[in-house]
């Protein structure tokens, strides 16, 4: 009977550090180290439009050209392997004055990594990000969200936040086939400081694409402005 006890304790213990381990992982709003930003607390009517992955050649040309036409900046958070094969996209988000973020060199679910694979993956990021042309704070989000300790601690240690989100309309399978239903998702959720997810860069994220300029001139109706991440983080408080 003690025997058996002692299994279901165990069992019962595994299953509860299972589910504690995958609710940090994933969540937005906490970390054990280190700020994470989901949103920036302020009163202005500003958001932050960011763009993950890529550079990708079969669309960068099009949601540049969105966004020169209508005059705002986002946040383009990059994959070093895709910047070293595409070095120029790189330069031409730059040229353009855009925030070029730091994505990881793989994209690798940074969770149960070594120190030095962490370390490896956002420095030879940044230097990427460097050769690009890009002169300015270059912030860090994890892929896919997932976080656990290390890499926290050592964005900690390099005085760096984990930049998330708080609107990611293209997560929800039906939503993301849907560039008026991604659009009309934004446009109900946001609120001062949001910080907007889309993912545009390849094939399969086309109705995101599509729905940046209806984005862009739906909150431009209502009051808001457009920042990059780090402009944003300046409006904290205010």
């Amino acid at each position: 009977m003690r025997r058996l006890a002692i299994i279901i304790g165990t069992c019962a213990a595994i299953i509860l550090l299972v589910a504690v381990t995958w609710r940090l992982a994933n969540s937005r709003t906490f970390q054990l180290f280190g700020d994470i930003v989901p949103r920036v607390e302020t009163s202005q009517r500003v958001v932050a439009l960011t763009f993950d992955d890529g550079p990708a050649p079969e669309s960068i040309d099009q949601i540049l050209s969105v966004l020169r036409e209508r005059k705002a900046k986002a946040t383009f958070f990059l994959i070093g392997g895709a910047l070293q094969e595409h070095p120029e996209l790189g330069r031409q988000i730059a040229q353009e004055g855009h925030e070029l973020g730091n994505h990881s060199y793989s994209h690798e679910r940074m969770i149960f990594k070594t120190p030095s694979f962490i370390r490896e993956e956002i420095e030879r990021t940044d230097q990427l990000i460097r050769n690009a042309g890009y002169q300015g704070p270059i912030q860090f989000r994890p892929p896919y969200g997932k976080k656990l300790v290390l890499l926290p601690y050592y964005l900690s240690k390099m005085h760096r936040k984990s930049i998330m989100w708080d609107i990611e309309p293209d997560s929800d399978p039906d939503m993301a086939k849907d560039a008026n239903k991604i659009v009309a998702h934004v446009l109900s959720q946001a609120r001062p400081g949001s910080i907007i997810l889309l993912h545009v860069m390849y094939k399969s994220g086309a109705p995101s694409l599509s729905a940046v300029s209806g984005i862009i001139d739906g909150l431009r109706q209502k009051g808001y402005e457009f920042k990059t991440v780090s402009e944003l983080l300046l409006t904290s408080g205010v």
